[in-house]
């Protein structure tokens, strides 16, 4: 091992060269994927666990389903690699299979998004992408993200059972994915599992987990955050047993003493505004008395919130867009009002595509410059709330409450801005038909939920000022309405439970669930519709 790292300084250049991966979700060099948020069961208003994800994505899928339980006869499981697709109606990916790995004989029930997030255990992922040093990624191997996701979702009931699995998996078959950060809870704690590769050609893999406090919160936005780490602490840090070899014989640091993950082995992401100014906003909203600079480069990993944060709060986050501060790209888009004094104009969009931003040269501290021209192209700000989301998850977990109840992903469809959160617990037996219908591969079709929603929110958005409070008049006292029901509803799968009528509560929970899901979207057509109609001739 030792005479092999010998020649890593001058194989590392060489590397960075040559290894490359998918970077279709990637902006201005930084990966531009998804927003996590982890909250521990002490700093939440109800003593829930919580982890949770935005999947901002240009490629990945639309539809989800439930995958039930299994038992497997077979002795191997075929894994598969997501690669690029570009042979449907929209961009997508395609998932080839690439090897095999030993099967275990049974498997859990879980929710199937696009990267699986929640079992019938009460365990659930977020997840964010960070890249990592280019140097490091490596082809040689089984494991990527979304593969490891499923993974963990059929076998793993803890979270440190998940983080000891992933370890396993990595270490034995390779990581072949850009460095990803998974967000790994169950009903007692939560975990930000950082991984990046082994180096081209090698196979294995470098991760590190450290543990949120239970009164704390945590992000991870498209950038590494784990710094020191202090592995005589097993129930706040856990790493690989090569996790500081790379790096010291790299000289990316000097002791073991100073050695810190996210500098060591992502630096870069620590240079991307677009990651820093989403930490920042999670931050200054769930904990203003810390008055965080938005311009800082380094934030804590994890924060005690002002106050407890409950469900209300998460959805407030995931559709924030900087609205009242300096970064706010809408802000400087003004006209004059009836009464003769400068408002936002109601056309003014605070998630404008790229190139509208240039037409209407609104700046923000988020750009790219072309490393052959030198020309910056201005991209606005990068805010939590996004146009290209494909699904954003809360996901609570309650170590009071059965397994069969007492996990639930709140999903949402396309830009939370726009959209709504609805209960999904993973022992449904299905989900909505337009949830399960695929929206990328044909285009266009009024039979996929997600086009109900992504629909809306480009309508809302083309004359934003007025037509969000359109939006917001319906679905925020319904979205109000789901979780004040909550506590009654689940009181009554529980006494089912009790009575040992665990089939009847669970057709309960299937029917509770699609009710609202085909509620949801027949009221998304509903107010795209009023929308052309109320504002026509006024966009």
């Amino acid at each position: 091992m030792k005479k092999f790292f010998l020649l890593l300084p001058l194989m590392v250049i060489i590397f960075c060269l040559s290894a490359q991966t998918d970077k279709s979700d990637w902006i201005a060099g930084y990966p531009d994927g998804c927003t996590s948020v982890t909250v521990g069961k002490k700093a939440s208003s109800d003593g829930s666990v919580m982890t949770s994800h935005t999947d901002d994505s240009h490629r990945t899928r639309s539809e989800m389903n439930i995958v039930a339980a299994q038992h497997h006869s077979s002795k191997e499981m075929t894994v598969y690699k997501r690669v690029p697709c570009n042979d449907f109606a929209m961009t997508t990916y395609k998932f080839d299979a690439i090897g095999t790995i030993p099967q275990v004989k049974n498997t859990f029930q879980y929710v199937n998004s696009a990267y699986p997030c929640l079992n019938e255990k009460q365990l659930g992922t977020g997840e964010s992408t960070f890249g990592g040093r280019s140097c490091l990624q490596s082809d040689n191997g089984l494991i990527d993200c979304t593969q490891l996701c499923q993974i963990l979702m059929e076998r793993c009931s803890t979270a440190r059972q998940a983080i000891q699995t992933a370890g396993t998996l990595i270490k034995t078959y390779g990581w072949i994915d850009e460095g990803e950060c998974l967000t790994i809870a169950d009903p007692k704690e939560v975990w930000h599992l950082e991984i990046v590769g082994p180096g081209k050609g090698n196979k294995g893999g470098i991760w590190v987990a450290q543990r949120v406090p239970d009164d704390h919160v945590a992000v991870n936005a498209n950038a590494s955050t784990i710094k020191h780490i202090d592995l005589s602490q097993p129930d706040f840090f856990m790493a690989s047993e090569n996790i500081f070899d790379m790096a010291l014989d790299s000289g990316w640091c000097k002791t073991k003493a100073d050695f810190q993950f996210c500098y060591a082995y992502a630096p870069e992401s620590r240079q991307s505004i677009a990651a820093r100014r989403r930490e920042w906003r999670v931050f200054d909203l769930v904990a203003p008395s810390l008055r965080l600079d938005p311009n800082d480069k380094d934030y804590p990993f994890s924060v005690k919130p002002d106050q407890p944060v409950s469900q209300e709060m998460m959805v407030r986050i995931f559709k924030d867009y900087y609205e009242g501060t300096p970064y706010d790209v809408s802000r400087t888009l003004t006209v004059k009002g009836k009464d003769g004094k400068e408002i936002i104009s109601p056309m003014a969009n605070p998630q404008m595509p790229y190139d509208q931003l240039e037409m209407e040269r609104a700046r923000g501290g988020w750009f790219s410059v072309d490393d052959k021209t030198g020309d910056i192209d201005f991209l606005g700000e990068r805010t939590i709330a996004r146009w290209y989301t494909m699904y954003a998850t809360i996901i609570q977990l309650r170590d009071w409450m059965p397994n069969e109840v007492g996990g639930v992903v709140w999903m949402a469809l396309d830009n939370v801005a726009t959209s709504i959160y609805i209960p999904i617990y993973p022992l449904v037996s299905h989900l909505p038909k337009s949830y399960e219908t695929p929206g990328r591969t044909n285009g266009y079709t009024t039979e996929s939920a997600w086009w109900a929603f992504n629909r809306l929110s480009t309508l809302t958005h083309q004359r934003w000022g007025e037509m969000r409070h359109d939006v917001d008049a319906v679905f925020v006292p319904w979205q109000q309405q789901m979780f004040d029901q909550q506590e009654s509803f689940e009181n009554e799968i529980m006494q089912l439970l009790k009575e040992k009528k665990r089939t009847e509560a669970i057709e309960k929970m299937t029917e509770y669930t699609n009710s609202w899901g085909e509620k949801v979207v027949k009221e998304a057509w509903r107010l795209g519709d009023f929308l052309w109609t109320k504002y026509d001739e006024k966009f």
